[in-house]
């Protein structure tokens, strides 16, 4: 019996609740995506209002796949810098100014890319790709076929958010 116990326990520790949750730090809101290791620790959290999407899966699948949906946002993050269109910076987590269908489409592709392991290499691939290039000039020259190209194409619409309040720095003069 202990040694069924001691199993049992290792197992609970064996999983990880990967979550997308929206919250607020001094007034400021922010969308939190991360790990726990039980539901109560993401309920305790008071400066977390809502959890917009929860799953429970095992301890490494929820790093692994935690680390793609990081460099997915990291990825257009800095794509939204370089194009002078920077995000508030909030105390804690990603900036409210990523609406959260965005995320939540970055959440559920990686989610479901990780469970054929074949698949998840190629997408994984071809984000740490698009870390470094756009995939529009590998999609259009043609450089990729077949799932490969439909998977780019994927990755690429995850990086196509800009923001609403994109302001024009050249002003219009009245014409007359």
């Amino acid at each position: 019996m202990l040694k069924l116990k001691k199993w049992f326990i290792s197992l609970e520790n064996s999983n990880l609740y990967l979550f997308l949750a929206s919250g607020v730090v001094n007034d400021e809101g922010f969308w939190l995506i991360g790990v726990k290791s039980n539901n109560s620790q993401i309920l305790d959290d008071k400066s977390l209002l809502e959890c917009h999407r929860k799953e429970l899966i095992g301890d490494e699948s929820a790093k692994i796949i935690l680390d793609a949906i990081n460099l997915n946002l990291a990825n257009l993050i800095n794509e939204l810098k370089n194009n002078n269109m920077p995000l508030d910076q909030p105390p804690k987590g990603i900036s409210f100014n990523i609406p959260l269908d965005i995320l939540e489409n970055i959440y559920d592709f990686w989610l479901d890319k990780y469970k054929d392991k074949e698949v998840w290499e190629t997408c994984f691939g071809l984000l740490k790709l698009r870390r470094r290039v756009p995939l529009t000039n590998i999609i259009k020259s043609n450089s990729i076929k077949g799932d490969s190209k439909k998977w780019a194409m994927e990755i690429e619409k995850l990086h196509n958010f800009k923001p609403y309040s994109v302001k024009n720095s050249s002003s219009n003069e009245p014409m007359w």
